[in-house]
């Protein structure tokens, strides 16, 4: 009687062992689709307020940094129209993808910080300093974002513009979508690839 105990027992503790391990399998795919999913997803979204207001990033400057582009006023008869650094920046999720698949994802925000050259020695807007004749970065003075959304911004080519301040801090916490007119039409004509001045940001191509 107790050799058939103990043998019922084993067969007991085998499968309730082959159930736990079953158990275990499924629960390790699952995550690892979820892993996967999310490895897919733009997880620093952007985010608008009832007034369909982007509300702005104010932790850009932990994402990737993809470049600076400068027009200075000193090259441009002294009306450059955008005379400063542009500082951009794109979220580490919609970068990962982007480098992965080649097209920015919904959700993707590039951020531009502008920042002004720090002073002119020179007529061509350029200064001295330790390292040599040439432009430097000053004080802050602005911010544009970008968001694509192609169901938000249909009429724009899936993007949205949004300005938060052409001036020195503080800026606009929020900000309205611009005309087509303001950034759009420029970008529709001119831009490297989905909108975007790929050509200027080399960790972009």
């Amino acid at each position: 009687m107790l050799k058939i105990q103990t043998k019922t027992l084993l067969i007991a503790l085998s499968l309730l062992t082959a159930f736990a391990l079953a158990a275990c399998e499924v629960v390790n795919t699952a995550g690892a689709e979820s892993n996967k999913d999310a490895g897919n997803q733009v997880t620093e979204k952007p985010e608008f307020n009832a007034e369909g207001e982007l509300i702005r990033p104010e932790n850009y400057y932990e994402w990737i940094f993809v470049g600076s582009p400068l027009t200075p006023n000193g090259l441009n008869g002294g009306e450059a129209g955008f005379p400063e650094f542009h500082n951009v920046y794109i979220q580490p999720s919609a970068y990962r993808i982007y480098k992965k698949t080649g097209v920015f994802p919904e959700g993707t925000i590039l951020y531009k910080e502008l920042q002004l050259v720090l002073r002119s020695d020179y007529e061509d807007g350029s200064a001295d300093e330790a390292s040599g004749r040439g432009y430097f970065p000053g004080a802050f003075n602005g911010a544009d974002v970008a968001v694509k959304d192609s169901a938000r911004f249909a009429e724009t080519n899936g993007w949205g513009y949004f300005n938060f301040g052409h001036h020195a801090p503080p800026l606009a916490k929020t900000a309205a979508a611009l005309p087509a007119e303001a950034c759009a039409a420029c970008h529709i004509a001119n831009a490297t690839k989905d909108m975007v001045f790929t050509k200027f940001y080399t960790r972009l191509q």
